[in-house]
Order: C-alpha cells, then structure tokens, then sequence
C-alpha cells in the first residue's frame, strides 16, 4: 500500500487521481479548477492536503535585530507538543485543516485543545485581513494577484479571525512551498501577556514540504507607535516544525472532533454570517483568551464533548455570544495597519 508521501510525490509527477487516507480526492476536473488543465491545481491541492496527519511540534521564536534604541530583543524560546491536523472541508477549490493539540491534564489523561485553523482558497474573489486594534476587513484581490494563487486564512481557537494572505506555491530548487504576501496580524498570547511596545505585527509567512514532514516559517516585524507614527521594533524569526508522529494519544482528538463537529460547523457559520452582513469582524482582543468570545465558546465545546450541554443549546449560545461581542457595528472599509 502507497503512504501519504509517495502518494503525494506521485501526484506531483503525474497529476493523476489519487487519495489520501482521509478520502479527499487529491485530483478534481476542469469544472473544479475551472481550466482545461487542472495539473498545476491538483499539485497545489497535494501539497495542502499534505499538511494533513498527526505530528511532533516544536515551536521556536527568535526575535533578532531591534530597531528602537534600547529596545532589547527577547531570548529565543522553543516549545513543543503533539498535534493533530484533519481535513474537516474539501469542496476542490477550498480546503479546511483543523489543528488540534493533544495535552495532559492533572491526572495525566489526554486533553484535547483545539488549537487554529488554515482555510486554503484557489484563486480568492476576496480576502478577510487584519485592519487594525479588534478589526478585520474583507478586502477584494486583484485579478493578476489571485491567477494560479491560493489564500490562507487563520483562524483562532474559537473560529474568529486572525489573518489572511495570498501566496503561490512553487515547486523549484528541490522545494515545495507556498510563500505569502506581507500580511498584518494581532499579538499572539505569547507576547500580548507581557503588554510590549509594539501592537501588531507585519509577517510573511512560508508552508514548506520536508522530508520529515513539514514547517511553517514566519518573518515577523513587531510594530508599533513612536513619535505617532508606525515603527518596527524588532524582527522575528519562527519555526514551527512538525514531523510525523503517532506515539500519543490520537483517539482523543479524533474523538472530541467526532462530538463537536456540528457545534464547531454552526460557530464557523455564524462568524462567516456576521463578516457577510458587515463587511468584516469588529471583534475586542483579549492577551489570555486571544478574542472576547474565546474563553466561553472553548468552554461550550468541552460541555457538549462531555455531553453536559446539548450541541444544539450550545449552538443557540454560541451564536448569542458572537452576535454580541460583534454588535459595535460593521467593520470600517479600507481599514489597514502598518
């Protein structure tokens, strides 16, 4: 039987229509692609689906050259973990992966923390990007930006909004990767919490196949104000590796995905109701919790997982709680940072 690598390398060579072991169709037709020649599209959708399995992470973040007189860089700081990533969407042209870390609890059994999510979108009419303090835009793509080119967009723990890019993936010099434009995004936690100088950062961000697996690499300026105007603080280098792994307990995550899939589906649909009605997301950020809906919808998920709260009450909550930390207004068109 073919693994998911040489499944993989073969449909780069070939184009053909193979599998994965998820069952998504590596392979679409022209009415998919929308081209009479969907092999460039069939390798872009490999190479996504790729991402797809269960990992060894590490995270390392290395902040390099400071740019503020006296602004200090940070020590370099690497953690890790274990993490499951499934397709939980493949409708051709749109991919979704859902990461799921697997942890211990105090009595050393498995819990489950549903980490981000990346959307993939071949040739995106629009894109949803960072605007500024608690704001996120739809902006359209140019028409020569989108040819051939495929959208990320992140996702937050409770399905709100982090950032987006547009990138193309290539396939030269030995590699397989997809590279995005400079995107903007809001604090991760691991800065938030220590309340820095700067506000946000402007990132490029790089999905690249290896041998071992594959990374996410990140170029990060940390911005700020100074002197009222926007200023680079410091650069940042990231590394999140993840290499093939299956000795922890993957059952748990693909467990706690199996009971909450419809609340987590319903809580999908209604951030993508509310950017449709206002033009994006005015949603306050919070250090710990990452937005002002994080802690309580994560909280909803884990009741229905325990089967202490019925999927289709926490949904009514659900719903409740985003239509009214959303209620500010429409976001603010042509919204940017940096």
């Amino acid at each position: 039987m073919l693994n998911r690598r040489t499944l993989f390398a073969a449909t780069l060579a070939t184009g053909t229509m193979l599998a994965l072991a998820s069952g998504s169709a590596l392979a679409q037709d022209s009415a998919a692609c929308g081209k009479p020649d969907c092999t460039a599209f069939n390798r872009d959708r490999a190479a996504i689906l790729a991402m797809a399995g269960t990992y060894r992470v590490t995270f390392n973040f290395h902040e390099t050259a400071a740019f503020v007189p006296g602004y200090e860089p940070l020590e370099a700081k690497r953690s890790g973990g274990f993490e499951v990533v499934r397709v939980i969407e493949d409708t051709g042209r749109i991919i979704r992966l859902q990461h799921l870390l697997v942890v211990k609890d105090e009595e050393d059994k498995p819990y489950i923390v549903k980490h981000w999510r990346q959307d993939w979108t071949y040739e995106p009419e629009t894109l949803l990007v960072y605007g500024g303090p608690d704001q996120w835009v739809v902006k359209p793509v140019e028409t020569a930006s989108r040819v051939d080119a495929w959208s990320q967009t992140v996702w937050q723990t409770d399905d709100s909004p982090r950032y987006g890019g547009v990138g193309r993936w290539a396939y030269d010099r030995g590699e397989t990767r997809w590279v995005s434009d400079e995107t903007a995004r809001p604090l991760a936690r691991r800065d938030a919490v220590r309340k820095p100088p700067y506000d946000h950062y402007i990132g490029i961000n790089r999905h690249a196949l290896t041998p071992a697996g594959w990374v996410h690499e990140q170029d990060n300026a940390k911005v700020g104000s100074r002197d009222s105007k926007p200023a680079t603080f410091v650069h940042e280098v990231v590394l999140n590796s993840y290499r093939p792994s299956t000795d922890f307990d993957i059952a748990a995550a693909d467990s706690y995905m199996a009971k909450t899939a419809t609340y987590w589906a319903a809580v999908r649909k209604s951030w993508e109701e509310v950017m449709a009605a206002q033009g994006g997301i005015h949603l306050v950020q919070e250090a710990e919790n990452g937005s002002a809906t994080g802690k309580a919808l994560m909280e909803l998920a884990d009741a229905v997982k325990d089967g202490k709260t019925a999927s289709s009450d926490a949904v009514a909550q659900a719903r409740a709680l985003i239509a009214n930390a959303t209620a500010k207004g429409p976001a603010k068109a042509g919204a940017s940072r940096g």
